[in-house]
């Protein structure tokens, strides 16, 4: 079974099948964020790090870091938004930009082996990306699309996962460093996207080999109660073999169907972290805390 180990320099995280699922917390990120947008801009970070915060109590394990902020100098926003969470957190990190100069910059100041998001199978994004990588020894997260854009066709999208491991590998790069995002796609617009991505997850854990992410929201992208159907798309997922996701942690209902998944996949032994999640507390506990709330 592949493992693809990510690491800060205090905190290493494994993602792989028989782990206990990855989930990389995706909010910081200015997209669709007026008031982040306009503080990352200033150099005001403080929300940065209350993201952070808020999203490994509620149990991330690893922070997905985007400064995508349109006219402003977003390599140093990235770097140091890295270097801010790494001095108050030792979770491990995953550097989001489609600027090769954001990612260098984020990668310079990183402490660790980070997660690269991302490379496609585009050729011109192939040969600047994974040169990074190399140098850097992070891994990366490897995107089934190519120049010809996104296939509904599985096997299309199978190929150009392939295609990027296979050229990873020819730049040194082991293949336990390349996740694959297999794409899910909207099902409000394409019906067969959920039975799609199921079948390609099986396939590139089983053929190829790969650990595998996603967006975990795009599959419910235009539908009401989005919320209740990336629950039900995750825990399926994670059955079907997924090992991470890029999602919200702070929605209490995806980090229950995560640890329930967890428990019925095998990978939280003896139900430890289930039962430390939702155990009621004890007699004593309530009485304790109702003496204190008197007080």
């Amino acid at each position: 079974m592949t493992k693809t180990i990510i690491s800060s320099d205090r905190k290493e995280i494994t993602i792989g099948s028989g782990n206990p699922f990855v989930v990389i917390g995706e909010r910081i990120n200015p997209t669709g964020r007026k008031l982040l947008t306009e503080e990352m801009k200033a150099g005001n970070l403080d929300r940065v790090l209350n993201d952070a915060q808020e999203q490994v109590l509620a149990g991330a394990q690893m922070l997905d870091v985007n400064a995508g902020v349109p006219l402003a100098d977003e390599p140093k926003i990235l770097a140091d938004s890295i270097k801010l969470i790494q001095d108050n957190f030792d979770t491990p990190l995953c550097i989001d930009s489609s600027i090769i100069d954001a990612l260098k910059s984020g990668l310079e100041a990183y402490k660790g082996k980070a997660l690269l998001n991302s490379v496609t199978g585009e050729e011109e994004r192939l040969e600047v990306v994974l040169p990074l990588v190399k140098k850097y020894g992070c891994a990366v997260i490897g995107i089934s699309n190519d120049d010809t854009g996104i296939s509904e066709d599985i096997n299309v999208r199978y190929a150009v996962a392939k295609k990027i491991v296979e050229r990873a590998m020819d730049y040194g790069i082991p293949k336990e460093d390349v996740v694959i995002d297999p794409l899910v796609m909207p099902i409000g617009a394409i019906n067969s996207a959920g039975q799609q991505v199921m079948e390609l997850i099986k396939m590139l854990q089983n053929d190829l080999g790969v650990n595998t992410t996603c967006g975990a929201s795009n599959l419910s992208f235009g539908l009401p109660n989005r919320l209740g159907l990336n629950t039900a798309f995750i825990a399926m997922a994670i059955g079907a073999g997924m090992t991470s996701a890029i999602t919200n942690p702070l929605e209490k209902e995806i980090m229950q169907s995560v640890r329930g998944a967890n428990v019925v996949m095998g990978n939280d032994p003896e139900c430890r972290d289930w039962i430390a999640g939702y155990r009621e507390p004890s007699s004593k506990s309530k009485r304790t805390r109702r003496r204190r709330s008197k007080r």
